[in-house]
């Protein structure tokens, strides 16, 4: 089971790196959106080369609308960038499963994103998909079930003998982590706030505060 970050913010990410918790950098345009404005590719290059310290992984979302335009600007961001490790975003859909499969055949890296069901993820595999992301709260969200969806895709990913991984996105406790690594998913990508939440309890810091009081009234 992997930790990724989800984030494009280079402090959040080379601190993260520095406390080695984190296998891989997960990047949309909404998460790109709230960092200053600066160049494309720019930005993901200096993303890129944080990563490229430990090889990570680093996913980078096509924001073409069009499926040959999303077969372009694929091809483009990863000649632009130059990270071997870098994995391109393609949302979920019909007419997508084409472009997965077509820049899968030609070594590119996917990330299928926006995933909500067991077929879509199936589906995206057996088309070439590297990652197959789940939008674990989302689904919560509209009533369905990420920990059924991602225990069956799982068992498809086996049995199939698919060089693919499950990443539950859409996190928003450090609780949602535990529980899509228990449902089956190979990688849970998260915030930096909730990784670092992740590490807090009242009752550590109690325990701390009172171990350290004990010992200065025994020194002093």
């Amino acid at each position: 089971m992997k930790l990724f970050l989800d984030t494009a913010n280079l402090d959040e990410i080379s601190d993260a790196i520095n406390k080695g918790v984190i296998q891989g950098v997960t990047t949309n345009p909404s998460i790109l959106a709230k960092e200053p404005k600066t160049d494309f590719v720019g930005h993901i290059k200096k993303i890129a080369k944080l990563c490229q310290t430990r090889d990570l992984p680093l996913s980078v979302e096509v924001f073409a609308k069009e499926p040959t335009s999303m077969l372009e600007q694929a091809f483009q961001i990863v000649e632009d960038v130059g990270y071997k490790n870098l994995n391109i975003k393609i949302p979920v859909g019909y007419e997508e499963l084409e472009v997965i499969n077509k820049l899968s055949s030609q070594g590119v890296k996917i990330n299928c994103t926006c995933c909500f069901s067991t077929a879509q993820m199936e589906m995206a595999v057996l088309a070439g998909a590297r990652y197959v992301s789940l939008f674990y709260n989302r689904l919560l969200d509209v009533g369905g079930n990420p920990s059924e969806v991602a225990s069956k895709v799982n068992k498809f990913i086996k049995s199939s003998e698919k060089d693919a991984e499950i990443i539950a996105g859409s996190i928003r406790t450090p609780s949602d982590i535990v529980n899509a690594w228990d449902a089956g998913c190979h990688i849970v990508t998260a915030g930096y706030q909730i990784v670092k939440k992740s590490m807090k309890h009242s009752k550590t810091d109690e325990s701390i505060n009172g171990f350290l009081k004990d010992f200065e009234k025994w020194i002093g």
